[in-house]
């Protein structure tokens, strides 16, 4: 199927983004703005959802959408069985990458860094703050697991709502938070004639080391600079 009838013509202006778009010499600072921007437009279901990739200590990689749970400077929180298999490739490589698409307002945002899982009182807290419905859930789904048919999965939630009618819900011991801590941040804004800004952070670990002409300083231990689109 040729898709070439599908191309869009992209919204924007072509002021340069430094001036019309960064906010912010942060890039959590400038996601911030941006997330603000997408919760705030009426034409985005969803706009913590995020596609999550990793990779399996030999190169194989895997992505799925999941959902942006908090950010922070310390990074950005998403909560997921350990047990299935992004939770398996990050205890067998520790690092990943996030992208943001907001296509309304014609944005992409990609962050890559390393991830380590949460504190256990942190998931604890998570978890016992999301609906009744979504507890028994996490409790029912051994997440990637084989199951025999739908209906196995409707008669252990009927069970675990009965048997836990009065009482809490336990956090499973295989379900938890885990946080990206960024290394690199990048921003994309569409733009006319294909002519996209992209913005990209990288964190600087020698603040001595010198940088290059069309390298900038940013806030604290970070660099951006301007990428052809």
């Amino acid at each position: 199927m040729d898709l070439g009838p599908l191309r869009k013509s992209y919204r924007g202006d072509e002021e340069a983004f430094e001036e019309q778009h960064l906010a912010s010499r942060d890039p959590i600072q400038q996601f911030e703005v941006w997330f603000k921007d997408a919760v705030g437009c009426p034409d985005i279901g969803e706009a913590n959802a995020m596609c999550l990739a990793t990779c399996t200590r030999d190169g194989k990689p895997s992505a799925r959408m999941v959902l942006l749970k908090g950010f922070g400077p310390d990074g950005f929180r998403f909560f997921t069985n350990h047990e299935s298999r992004k939770g398996k490739e990050l205890d067998a490589n520790p690092f990943a990458s996030l992208v943001f698409y907001w296509e309304p307002l014609n944005r992409q945002v990609r962050v890559e860094g390393s991830v380590r899982r949460l504190p256990e009182e942190e998931s604890e807290q998570y978890f016992h703050s999301r609906p009744r419905s979504s507890q028994i859930g996490a409790v029912v789904s051994r997440q990637s697991s084989i199951i025999p048919d739908r209906e196995y999965l409707r008669k252990k939630n009927a069970e675990l709502e009965e048997q836990y009618r009065e009482s809490a819900v336990p956090k499973p011991a295989y379900w938890g938070g885990y946080i990206l801590q960024p290394e690199v941040v990048e921003f994309w804004q569409g733009q006319t004639n294909r002519l996209h800004d992209r913005i990209v952070f990288r964190r600087l670990r020698d603040s001595s080391a010198p940088l290059g002409a069309m390298t900038h300083r940013g806030e604290g231990d970070w660099i951006f600079q301007r990428l052809a689109p």
